[in-house]
C-alpha cells in the first residue's frame, strides 16, 4: 500500500498536537553544554547566547577540560567502540574499573553498565523477578521504570505519590515471593524527593527489597553527593540504584545498576539490553571514571549547586510564582496551560533565558510547567539575570504578583 494514505493520517495527528498547544519544538545549540549556550530557534536562526536553565548538567562538568582530557585519553588508548556485546568480546578493563568505582561510590558490592539508564531500568525487573513476586511502585515512577516493569510478569502494584500508608496496606497483604518497593529518588518533573528512610522502614518491616532510580540525584545530593540514600542516612538499607551518567556525572550517555553482588551476577545472565546491545565506549568510559575521582576529591560543585538552588527558589517564591515544593536543583514554576507555558518559554528566549515548557504528555494535562534546573556552571549574576527575565515575562502573561 502506498504511504500516501498514512501520510495524510500522520500529518492530521501532528496537526492536533499542534492545534492543541502539545508540539515541542527543538531548539538547536550551536556551543558546548555550560550555563551559557549558544542557540538557534528556530534552526535557521543566527545563534543567540541564552542563560542556560534546563539542563541536567547540574555539576557543570560536562565540558570540564579534565573530562573532556580524560575522554580523549580513552579514545586514545581504547578506540571508538567496542563492536561487541559485553559477554562476547565487549569487556575491557576500563568497565570492569568503572562499574568497581561507581559501586563504591554508591555504597554497593557491585555494578553492571549499561547504554542509559532507560535500559537498565528496562533489564532490572525482569531480570530478577518472575509471576510469583511483586512490585510496589510510586504513581510518578519516571516513564523508564513503568516500560522496564511492563516487559516483566511480576505482580504490579501503584501507590499514590509518597503515600506510605497506601504503600504499607499493599505490602501487607501481598503473599509475593519477592517484594520490591521502586521508586525515583528524586522525581524529575517535580523536583520533590522520596521519603526514602520511611520506605526503608517498611522494607525491613515487610522483608522487601528496596530499588531506586537515582539519576536526578547521583553527585549531588547528599552531604558527599552519594545520592538520596545518604541525605536520608539509609545506605546500608537500599539494595538497588539504578542511575545515569548522562546527567551530574558528565552528561554523556550511560547508565547503571549498582546493587547487591547476586543481583548484579543475575543480571549479567539475563538483562536483555546488556546482553543484546553494545558495550559502554572507552571515551565514556574513561570520562566518567574521571567525574568520580573529582567527586571523590571535593564537595565543591555540589556545595555552590546547593547554595544556588536556595537562592533561586527563594527568589521565585518572592516573585510570586507558584512554585512546586521541595529543596533540589529542580524547580518548576506551575503554569498548568500548556499553550501559556510554552509561550512563556518563547518570551525568556528572547529575553536571553533558555528554559522549556513541559506538558502533556510529558506531565499530566493542566500541569504544564516552565522545569527550571540549577547547575554549578551557573553564578550569582547569570541567576540574578534570569529572575529579572522571569519577572517581566511573569508580569506580562499575568501569572507572577
Amino acid at each position: 500500500m502506498s504511504y500516501t494514505k498514512y501520510r495524510s493520517l500522520y500529518a492530521g495527528t501532528l496537526a492536533e498536537i499542534r492545534d492543541e498547544g502539545l508540539y515541542k519544538d527543538e531548539r538547536i545549540i550551536r556551543s558546548p553544554q555550560g550555563g551559557t549556550v549558544s542557540v538557534s530557534f528556530p534552526e535557521d536562526a543566527p545563534p543567540h547566547d541564552v542563560i542556560n536553565l534546563c539542563s541536567n548538567n547540574y555539576l557543570g562538568l560536562s565540558s570540564h577540560p579534565e573530562v573532556i582530557q580524560a575522554a580523549h585519553e580513552g579514545l586514545d588508548r581504547y578506540g571508538f567502540g567496542l563492536s561487541s556485546v559485553r559477554f562476547i568480546c565487549g569487556t575491557q578493563d576500563n568497565h570492569r574499573l568503572l562499574e568497581r568505582k561507581i559501586a563504591d561510590f554508591l555504597g554497593m558490592e557491585d555494578a553492571i553498565l549499561f547504554g542509559s539508564c532507560f535500559d537498565a531500568n528496562g533489564a532490572l525487573f525482569e531480570g530478577i523477578l518472575t509471576a510469583d513476586d511483586a512490585i510496589f511502585s510510586d504513581k510518578l515512577v519516571h516513564a523508564s521504570i513503568i516500560d522496564g516493569i511492563r516487559l516483566c510478569k511480576a505482580q504490579r502494584h501503584i501507590f499514590e505519590h509518597g503515600n506510605m500508608t497506601e504503600l504499607e496496606e499493599k505490602l501487607a497483604q501481598s503473599p509475593a515471593r519477592v517484594k520490591l518497593i521502586m521508586t525515583d529518588g528524586v522525581f524529575s518533573m517535580d523536583g520533590d524527593m522520596a521519603p526514602l528512610d520511611k520506605i526503608c522502614a517498611l522494607g525491613e518491616k515487610y522483608d522487601a527489597l528496596v530499588a531506586v532510580d537515582d539519576s536526578h540525584a547521583t553527585g549531588f545530593i547528599g552531604k558527599t553527593g552519594r545520592g538520596v540514600h545518604e541525605h536520608y542516612c539509609v545506605m546500608d538499607k537500599v539494595d538497588i540504584i539504578t542511575t545515569t551518567f548522562g546527567k551530574a556525572l558528565g552528561g554523556a550517555t550511560g547508565g547503571c545498576i549498582a546493587a547487591r553482588k547476586e543481583i548484579v551476577a543475575l543480571l549479567k545472565q539475563r538483562g536483555r539490553p546488556y546482553l543484546f546491545s553494545n558495550a559502554l565506549m572507552p571515551a565514556v568510559t574513561s570520562a566518567t571514571i574521571r567525574v568520580l575521582d573529582i567527586l571523590s576529591q571535593t564537595t565543591e560543585r555540589r556545595d555552590k549547586l546547593e547554595t544556588l538552588t536556595t537562592f533561586w527558589r527563594k527568589s521565585l517564591t518572592e516573585a510570586g510564582f507558584d512554585l512546586k515544593p521541595g529543596n533540589t536543583p529542580i524547580v518548576p514554576i506551575m503554569l498548568y496551560d500548556a499553550k501559556v507555558a510554552q509561550q512563556f518559554s518563547r518570551r525568556l528566549f528572547e529575553e536571553g533565558v533558555f528554559a522549556v515548557g513541559f506538558f502533556y504528555p510529558v506531565v499530566p494535562k493542566g500541569q504544564a510547567r516552565i522545569r527550571t534546573q540549577i547547575s554549578a556552571s551557573l553564578d550569582m549574576a547569570d541567576l540574578e539575570k534570569a529572575l529579572t527575565a522571569f519577572v517581566k515575562v511573569g508580569k506580562e502573561l499575568g501569572v507572577a504578583d
